[in-house]
């Protein structure tokens, strides 16, 4: 992982450089007091990301990471969560036998939660949870992806993830579809539900898309 948890975690507990706010968050590690610290003190610093940008954060539920994981068996090799939250789906995974398991996430406060729960269950050391842009991250040689995302969010990222995944990767969506894709599997009902692309037959469909739209007669 890429800090030392239980060093970091606690001696800023010590310190008491993290504040109430943080005790509170890592305590009680509910979405609605990571969400009040999001909208608090976190928000604040994403003022440069466009407001449809900007997702708030909602914990996926244990029957949503089910339905998740349910779409991935039978899969191996990496797996890697965009907007990966408090990170409880990249620590299911690594426990499903997928690695390495990155989470990226651009929300300190969330990244603090997330790595204290993967130490908490002894994993810190296997997972690995990152600041990142996930506009400027290297997808090329990701297999197995997940997004919990809004659609405003879905409809920009489509783009970037076929023009870098490879042929064999699949691509899960909770609580919202991409809005241009056609899933091959879903899972589950309302908003329990998630859905899996396959990135092969996405770019055909894309293709062909393309191919009906040139080939329309000119008004």
């Amino acid at each position: 992982m890429d800090d030392d948890v239980p060093d970091e975690a606690f001696k800023e507990l010590h310190t008491g450089d993290i504040g109430g706010w943080g005790v509170a968050q890592i305590a009680a590690g509910t979405g609605l007091t990571v969400y009040v610290i999001w909208t608090g003190f976190v928000q604040p610093g994403f003022r440069r990301v466009p407001l449809r940008l900007q997702v708030p954060y909602i914990p996926a539920s244990r029957i949503q990471v089910d339905h998740v994981m349910n779409l991935l068996r039978g899969r191996k090799g990496g797996f890697v969560d965009l907007g990966s939250g408090d990170g409880r789906i990249v620590l299911e995974a690594h426990q499903q036998g997928f690695t390495p398991a990155v989470g990226y996430e651009l929300n300190p406060w969330l990244l603090r939660l997330a790595r204290f729960k993967a130490w908490r269950a002894g994993h810190h050391e296997k997972v690995s949870y990152r600041r990142e842009d996930l506009w400027k991250v290297d997808l090329t040689e990701c297999k197995n992806i997940t997004v919990f995302l809004a659609p405003s969010v879905l409809s920009l990222l489509q783009k970037k993830l076929e023009a870098e995944l490879p042929e064999d990767a699949l691509v899960i969506a909770g609580r919202f579809p991409f809005p241009d894709w056609t899933p091959y599997r879903v899972e589950g009902e309302g908003v329990h539900r998630a859905w899996a692309y396959n990135m092969q037959a996405q770019r055909q469909n894309s293709l062909k898309k393309n191919d009906s739209h040139e080939k329309q007669p000119q008004q």
